[in-house]
């Protein structure tokens, strides 16, 4: 069994022309939302061995508040992928995971989060800034996971 989780970031900065998007930091309220998010999550005790995040200012402080909370001592991995990727690459970063690793976090960015999860599960909505999803898959290996071994657990937005 194999255990995706998909972290949108936060509310970040207001648009700003002399700042490029790849380096809009969060918000002083993205900072407090995924504070709380990051905490909620962590009181679920769930366990995760591996948190893959795009390099772009908000993503990457989302992610290392995530692993604040979660007591992620490793290294958060960031990977240039992330950042507007297509479907397809997003799924090749998952599928070259090693098979160690059991559960693993990816936070990154619209649409590409949202069409990850629509050929995954099937979701029918946007996913929203603080969104996290949860997706088991019925395999022992990434290279396996597809929409036929998927399940979807749970999405959850910020209240």
């Amino acid at each position: 069994m194999k255990k995706l989780y998909i972290l949108r970031h936060t509310k970040k900065e207001d648009e700003d022309l002399n700042i490029d998007d790849y380096d809009r930091n969060l918000s002083k309220e993205g900072i407090e939302e995924a504070e709380k998010i990051a905490k909620d999550f962590a009181n679920k005790n769930l366990k995760i061995d591996l948190i893959v995040a795009s390099p772009a200012n908000r993503t990457r402080q989302t992610a290392e508040i995530f692993a604040k909370y979660l007591n992620y001592n490793k290294t958060v991995m960031l990977n240039d992928v992330l950042y507007m990727a297509f479907v397809n690459e997003l799924l090749e970063t998952i599928s070259y995971t090693f098979d160690t690793i059991d559960s693993m976090m990816i936070v990154g960015h619209n649409p590409s989060l949202t069409a990850l999860a629509v050929t995954l599960v099937g979701f029918k909505e946007k996913f929203q800034m603080g969104g996290i999803m949860e997706i088991d898959f019925d395999c022992d290996s990434w290279i396996d996971i597809s929409k036929e071994n998927a399940k979807l657990i749970s999405y959850e937005v910020p209240k």
